[in-house]
């Protein structure tokens, strides 16, 4: 009996690591996104109110203004990001990562990317852009980079 039981709870073990459902990207995403980029995001790190210019984000890292009164409408962002050059040839991609739904999408309404511009609010680079958020709920906003992951943005957006 108690090897049953030994028997039954290692199986229990082995079907809960196994059963883990894997991150489905979208047939048109970026190909550089890691299942690790998703997998790996601290819901508990909210992006914060940094600065004097109502950035919200990651301090000195990247943030948005605009992102202080979130909206299911279409809504103008101007994203910011420190430690990069925005030269025009550096390109910002941004995706979404819906934490209950687990879909990921692009936010900008143009597409998964835009191109970054020079220095603006104190930040290295910075490009303005118009997102959609498709449903309420939290979000994780990847960054990338030229194709390199640089950071994550978490939002609770309910309107």
């Amino acid at each position: 009996m108690r090897r049953f039981v030994l028997l039954c709870a290692m199986l229990l073990v082995v079907v809960g690591c196994t059963n883990k459902e894997k991150v489905t990207m979208p047939e048109n995403a970026p190909d550089y996104l890691q299942e690790n980029d998703f997998t790996s995001i601290n819901w508990k790190d909210k992006a914060v109110e940094f600065g004097d210019r109502a950035i919200i984000g990651n301090a000195n890292k990247s943030g948005v203004i605009g992102a202080n009164m979130p909206s299911l409408n279409t809504q103008k962002w101007m994203w910011h990001l420190w430690g990069i050059e925005g030269n025009g040839n550096t390109e910002l991609t941004v995706v979404g990562y819906h934490r209950d739904t687990e879909t990921i999408q692009p936010i900008l309404v143009d597409g998964w990317s835009t191109g970054l511009g020079g220095p603006a609010n104190g930040a290295d680079a910075h490009s303005p852009s118009s997102v959609k958020i498709p449903s309420s709920g939290e979000w994780a906003i990847l960054l990338y980079t030229n194709g390199k992951y640089f950071d994550t943005l978490i939002y609770d957006i309910q309107e």
